[in-house]
């Protein structure tokens, strides 16, 4: 069997309801890299939320984090690091129209920063609930361009503010609307997706488009779903995913759909 990059979104995926890795998936991952597998994280997490599956793994390959936006290996210097931005003026414009348009908190990110306005009135565990001074968003704190914003927003207005950043950003963000109860969007640079990320990896990892298993089960990963020689969307996946889907797993993420897919699929009883 020839190498396979495996390609895993974090939450709904690897991750079960409680946002924990199994021990079974932990032993199935082990066990494909021991057959000469490569398995790598793709997820909109920022580093600073997914650096600690990526140790618990034991992973030493590239990471995509930021949907795309940046590609790095943890703890270590890569040569062929990248990371995508859009012009930090935009967060200064939805700084201006917050409180107009419907938007609670703001987060600006990159690799090694974070930048939120009202860290004492999250309502999402995705946001810190504390923050230095220097952390705090103002327009005079902004003094690098962001690989990605995340906006809390009034349910009501989500739809409303979604299209409105499309109009007035578009050529320069992609707007993705969260699925499950909170009302999150979240900006990535224009043309940057967990596919592009993938690519990327796959390149120069040498391995070949045909030989890229993806597992996802939201909304942002449809591009790398498409992309993969083999999609595969769990069980508990959106509805539009399991259409984009080559596979799709017998089992949801509550119940190791991940691993008992790998194992059966890669043989690696």
């Amino acid at each position: 069997m020839q190498p396979k990059l495996i390609a895993l979104d974090l939450d709904g995926t690897t991750l079960n309801p409680q946002a924990q890795i199994t021990s079974k998936t932990k032993i199935v991952l082990k066990k494909a890299q021991a057959a000469g597998h490569l398995v790598t994280i793709v997820t909109g997490r920022p580093y600073r939320l997914s650096a600690n599956y990526y140790d618990e793994l034991k992973l030493k390959t590239p990471m995509i984090n930021f949907n795309g936006a940046l590609g790095h290996i943890p703890h270590f210097h890569w040569k062929k690091e990248y990371q995508k931005t859009f012009p930090r003026e935009i967060i200064s414009e939805l700084l201006d129209q917050k409180q107009k348009i419907g938007i609670k908190v703001i987060a600006a990110e990159a690799k090694e920063s974070l930048l939120i306005d009202q860290p004492q009135n999250l309502k999402s565990n995705f946001f810190p609930a504390q923050v230095s001074e220097q952390q705090i968003l103002k327009k005079s704190s902004l003094k690098s361009d962001p690989a990605a914003v995340t906006l809390l927003v009034e349910k009501a207005q989500e739809t409303k503010i979604a299209h409105w950043l499309k109009a007035s950003f578009g050529s320069y963000v992609n707007v993705g609307v969260w699925g499950g109860d909170s009302p999150i969007i979240e900006l990535e640079p224009h043309g940057i997706d967990k596919a592009f990320g993938l690519a990327y990896l796959a390149k120069n990892l040498g391995i070949k488009r045909q030989n890229i298993l993806a597992f996802g089960d939201e909304h942002n990963d449809q591009e790398m779903i498409e992309y993969a020689g083999l999609g595969v969307v769990m069980q508990n996946g959106t509805s539009a995913l399991k259409k984009a889907a080559d596979e799709i797993t017998p089992l949801d993420n509550a119940h190791d759909g991940l691993a008992n897919f790998l194992q059966e699929k890669l043989q690696l009883d």
